[in-house]
Parts: C-alpha cells; sequence; structure tokens
C-alpha cells in the first residue's frame, strides 16, 4: 500500500539534510588540529579571532530579530526562541548578554539585569537602530532574518578549515543551528 502524497508542498532542507550536514561538519572538524595561537607568537589566535567575530555577528543577527520583534510584535511569539539561541551562541562565543526586545518592560529580568546600554545598542547594529531596514510586511521581515541566517552559517561553515579544533566544532555547531533557523523561518511560505 503507497502513501498518499504530502497535502502540502515540501520546500527548503528537510530534517535529514540537516542532520547529515552537521555530521559532515562534525566529522570533517574532528580531524582538524594546529595550535590555538598565531605563527608569531604575538597577537590573538585564529581561534580568538574567528570566536570574537562570530561572538560580534551573532550580537548582530540577535539585534535583527529585535528588531524584525519591535516591528511586528505578532511574531515575538514565533521569533522569541530563536532570538534567544542567537544569544545564547553569541554567549558561547565569548560575546555578551543581550537584552530581549521587551526587557525593558515592567520588571527587569534576568537577561535585562546583566546588560548595559552601550552593548545593546551595539549589538542591535544598523538593522535594529534602523527602523526602515526592517520590511513593513512579516514575510518580509521573515525573509530578511532568513536570509541573513543563511549568509552566516555560509560564512560559518566557510570557516571551519581556517580555525582549530574545538573553535570549529563550536562554529559547525552554530552554522548547523543557523541552517535550521532558516527552514523554521521558511516554513509555511508558499
Amino acid at each position: 500500500m503507497s502513501l498518499p502524497p504530502s497535502p502540502r508542498p515540501l520546500r527548503g532542507p528537510r530534517r535529514r539534510s540537516l542532520l547529515a550536514s552537521a555530521a559532515g561538519a562534525a566529522l570533517l572538524v574532528g580531524c582538524t588540529g594546529g595550535s590555538d595561537s598565531d605563527a608569531s607568537g604575538t597577537g590573538p589566535s585564529a581561534a580568538d579571532r574567528a570566536r570574537a567575530r562570530a561572538a560580534r555577528d551573532s550580537e548582530a543577527l540577535a539585534g535583527r530579530y529585535a528588531a524584525v520583534i519591535a516591528a511586528h510584535p505578532g511574531l515575538a511569539e514565533r521569533l522569541g526562541p530563536l532570538r534567544e539561541e542567537v544569544v545564547r551562541h553569541a554567549e558561547a562565543f565569548g560575546g555578551e548578554r543581550v537584552a530581549s526586545p521587551g526587557a525593558s518592560s515592567g520588571a527587569p529580568s534576568a537577561a535585562s539585569a546583566s546588560v548595559s546600554p552601550s552593548v545593546s545598542a551595539r549589538a542591535a547594529g544598523p538593522a535594529a537602530r534602523d527602523a526602515g531596514a526592517v520590511p513593513a510586511d512579516e514575510k518580509g521581515a521573515l525573509g530578511m532574518l532568513a536570509d541573513a541566517e543563511r549568509k552566516l552559517a555560509d560564512r560559518r561553515a566557510g570557516a571551519l578549515l581556517d580555525v582549530p579544533g574545538e573553535t570549529a566544532r563550536l562554529l559547525a555547531s552554530v552554522a548547523a543551528a543557523g541552517a535550521a533557523h532558516v527552514f523554521l523561518l521558511t516554513e509555511g511560505d508558499g
């Protein structure tokens, strides 16, 4: 007996594709070795530079999520968990905690208590400070976030061979999470 075709068209990467790419990335980076310091012994190591850039990138992405949530409050429930995961990624790379968009109203949360205004402003980046950067329609705003997640995941995957083991494993894990975010942001389009 054959199964009837799915009533909705399938789009984007499938769970198997995401898991296979994450597993492949883990195998790839598991073989990388090398020193965490640069050739001259002075200055930050390749791992430190990669972690700092990844933290800044995640902080900027969290700012984009905050801008979209501020412009489209109806998406807050859908985007909140994804934004919180991006904030955790920034922290894992050594970045600072970025306040939630709604943290300033009401009682201060544990997340907002540890964030200075300059960190929030820096993390929000130009996308969050410029209200015109967020598309007026929800579908366009989700597409903007999906595009940002896709580009960042691709850039992180491309950087895997340039960094040592632990940093590469973290980059691979966060790149895979970014690919999953793209799927979740585009799910239901059509």
